[in-house]
C-alpha cells in the first residue's frame, strides 16, 4: 500500500494544539505571517513559516525526523515560494547558518544564493514562544528570485 500524499496548507487555529504537540511553533505569535504545515493523513509532518516582510522571509523550516528524506522540506519551501510570488514579491529571503553545509546544499539546490550582506552573529539566550533557547551561530542572508506567475 502506497503512503498518502502530503498535503500542504496554512495552519488553522483549530490545528495549533495538534501541530504544537509534535512540531515547535516558535513563531506562532510573531504576528506577521503564516505557518505552512505538511500533513500526511492526519499527522503533521513538518512546517515552514512565511514572514510577511519586504521582501518576504522563509523561516522555521522543520520536518519531523520520522518523515525526513521524503522531499517534505522541498514541498514546504515551494508552497512558501508560491505564496510569496502571489503576493507580488520578486524575491524570497532566508537566513542560513554559516556552519550547516547540508541545509546550505538544500537551499542552493532550490536556487537560493548569498546576497553578499555581512554575516550576522547571534549569541545568547533567545526567548521564543516555546521557551528560552541558547544560540551561538553566524547567519548568512540568502535570496531566491521568484518566477511564479502573479496573474493567477
Amino acid at each position: 500500500m502506497q503512503a498518502p500524499r502530503p498535503e500542504i496548507r496554512i495552519l488553522d487555529d483549530a490545528e495549533i494544539d495538534t501541530v504544537g504537540q509534535v512540531l515547535g511553533l516558535a513563531r506562532l505569535l510573531q504576528g506577521n505571517g503564516h505557518y505552512f504545515v505538511a500533513w500526511i493523513g492526519n499527522e503533521p509532518a513538518g512546517h515552514a513559516y512565511l514572514a510577511l516582510k519586504k521582501p518576504p522571509v522563509l523561516q522555521d523550516v522543520e520536518v519531523r525526523e520520522v518523515y525526513r528524506r521524503r522531499g517534505l522540506a522541498r514541498l514546504l519551501i515551494a508552497a512558501v515560494e508560491s505564496a510569496a510570488a502571489q503576493l507580488g514579491s520578486p524575491t524570497l529571503r532566508l537566513s542560513v547558518s554559516a556552519h550547516d553545509d547540508s541545509v546550505q546544499r538544500l537551499y542552493r539546490s532550490l536556487g537560493f544564493k548569498d546576497t553578499g550582506q555581512a554575516p550576522v552573529t547571534v549569541r545568547g539566550t533567545i526567548q521564543i514562544r516555546t521557551g528560552p533557547i541558547e544560540v551561538n551561530d553566524v547567519l548568512l542572508t540568502w535570496e531566491k528570485p521568484l518566477t511564479a506567475a502573479r496573474d493567477e
